[in-house]
């Protein structure tokens, strides 16, 4: 019998004592989703009621399908502008918003084939292709993207510029020209203000709610709409409406490239979310579980005129205050939604775009680490250069072009690492146990004629002649060595190419009369070597099972003593 989805088997073990929690919850978290979901859309170039038909298909999709209880999915920021950068540009000169809308919903289920094909095949670890420091500097430069972004919408007007410094060129040049609306700055600038203030004084009042029914409230009292201001308008009535995307074949290849970099942002994201919560309501993370739920999520908002979404810390941390349980909170706020869509469709056509941008520029704050910033120039240097070549990487080329600059960037630190990883010469040092680092011991002995060097790396392709030429150098010490010995607890592979270097090093070794032997060599490595054919160079005499057996051995044999005795 095939197994129930996480959803269905949550359901079978739904206590009572839940309900009132999981509907107040929900309840609340309405008040979140309707204006972020609108304020994303915009975001991404789409109509505000897309917003809205994504959070309603994502949360129903993922009670059914989401292995973590309360994680809360919808609208991002963060995927806000990668949506763009794909579909604007597909989009003709008259700015067709059907058609914007038909490719947005293309995308989305491009973004969740590759995410329940990469579930399936548990591809969990392609998460992790993006490295701490080029996720914070990514984040930094696409945190800088939406807020310049969101400029123009503040100000009252609009500017057909595309990228970071082009949009900010656009933006000096129409507020120059006196195409800023006071009335839009006022209502703007009065949104972020209240936005920030009440979440650093009274975090759990839900300071978005209260900016869009104020700035509804001045709207209609100031009669803001003949004032120059532009307001939301009244949303479509009714249900989503099921759709197959209409698109063209040439459409297929520029929305494909976006789907990858937005379903990688998105995974890691969700990941990430999900591991943290998890921690706090003690479930167990299922990173292939995420990914298949993600990627049912997606392809729902997908048949429904949506757009790709990812999961949501802060909304996730404001269902958590308001006691949610389990994902019944999310259907309780999708089920809102639908009402408020039927009943009352014309609630938000009095509202400010500005304050909208307002909703969207707090989010790109709360998206930008300066702390996790200024950490790593304090902790380790080449991290923070490799945070600053990720920001400039979205602050310069571009929000798409940028996902690719952070995963290179993060490939190439770990090509950086192993191809010169660390490696030192190990002594004796006084008062200690063992053989330790003359680096960190300058004062650590040495026995003469040996040399014992660790190479804290596997041996492969692309270090063996690194290795090779950090042994060589360990040679030409005077006296010379007689032997070198390597600490090869570190060492946890071997490929064919370092296998060949092995014998290449030990021929010329030979030569210089000095021998090379390994201790503390784990057996798979071992059994590599042997079936490379290396038991014919190196003899079992060569290995031994510690560093004090190794040093032990060239003691009796060589006759040399420690100083101390």
């Amino acid at each position: 019998m095939p197994a129930l989805p996480p959803g269905l088997r949550t359901l079978r073990e739904y206590r009572r004592a839940w309900l009132v929690k999981d509907l107040v919850a929900g309840t609340v978290l309405t008040t979140l989703l309707v204006p972020q979901g609108m304020a994303y859309a915009e975001l991404a170039g789409l109509p505000p009621i897309t917003g809205l038909y994504t959070s309603v298909l994502c949360l129903l999709a993922y009670a059914v399908a989401g292995p973590s209880r309360i994680l809360v999915l919808g609208p991002d920021s963060s995927l806000g502008p990668m949506i763009a950068a794909t579909v604007l540009p597909l989009v003709v000169a008259d700015g067709d918003s059907a058609r914007a809308v038909a490719l947005a919903s293309a995308l989305a289920l491009l973004v969740g084939v590759i995410t329940l094909l990469a579930g399936v095949a548990r591809l969990g670890f392609v998460a992790d292709l993006i490295s701490r420091p080029t996720m914070i500097g990514y984040l930094n430069g696409l945190a800088l993207t939406i807020l310049v972004s969101q400029l123009p919408k503040l100000f009252g007007f609009s500017t057909e510029a595309d990228g970071l410094i082009a949009e900010l060129g656009a933006f000096v040049r129409g507020a120059a020209e006196g195409e800023t609306v006071p009335a839009a700055i006022a209502v703007g600038a009065s949104g972020i203000a209240l936005i920030l203030l009440l979440q650093r004084l009274l975090p759990k009042v839900p300071a978005v709610l209260v900016m869009v029914v104020l700035a509804i409230g001045a709207s209609v009292a100031f009669d803001l709409g003949e004032h120059g201001v532009r307001l939301v308008g009244r949303l479509p009535e009714g249900l989503p409406p099921f759709t197959i995307p209409d698109i063209r074949w040439d459409d297929l290849g520029p929305l494909l490239a976006g789907a990858f970099g937005i379903a990688l942002v998105s995974l890691a994201d969700t990941i990430s979310n999900a591991s943290a919560f998890a921690v706090r309501t003690g479930q167990e993370v299922s990173g292939n579980g995420e990914m298949i739920a993600i990627g049912s999520a997606n392809v729902a908002a997908g048949l429904f005129q949506g757009f790709p979404m990812s999961t949501s810390g802060s909304r996730t941390a404001v269902a958590e205050r308001a006691g949610a349980r389990t994902q019944l909170t999310g259907v309780v706020g999708a089920v809102l939604i639908l009402l408020m869509l039927v009943l009352l469709p014309g609630l938000f056509r009095d509202l400010p775009q500005p304050a909208l941008a307002a909703v969207v520029i707090t989010a790109s704050v709360s998206l930008a680490d300066l702390p996790g910033t200024r950490r790593l120039w304090r902790q380790r240097k080449a991290e923070f250069w490799l945070c600053i070549a990720a920001f400039l990487g979205v602050a310069l080329l571009g929000v798409l072009p940028g996902i690719a600059v952070a995963v290179g960037l993060s490939i190439l630190n770990v090509f950086r690492r192993a191809w010169w990883p660390y490696s030192t010469v190990l002594g004796r040092a006084p008062g200690l146990e063992g053989y330790h680092d003359v680096r960190s011991h300058p004062g650590a002995e040495q026995l003469p004629g040996l040399v014992i060097l660790r190479f804290d790396a596997p041996l492969f392709f692309a270090n063996a002649k690194t290795f090779r030429d950090e042994v060589l150098r360990a040679t030409r010490a005077e006296p010379p060595p007689r032997c070198v010995l390597l600490a090869a607890e570190p060492v946890t592979d071997v490929d064919t190419t370092a296998a060949d270097i092995l014998v290449e090093l030990d021929e010329t070794l030979q030569e210089r009369g000095v021998l090379l032997v390994f201790a503390e060599l784990k057996d798979p490595v071992r059994r590599k070597i042997d079936h490379y054919g290396l038991d014919r160079t190196f003899d079992p005499e060569r290995f031994f099972p510690t560093v004090e057996s190794a040093v032990a051995a060239f003691r009796s044999h060589g006759g040399a003593h420690w100083s101390g005795g």
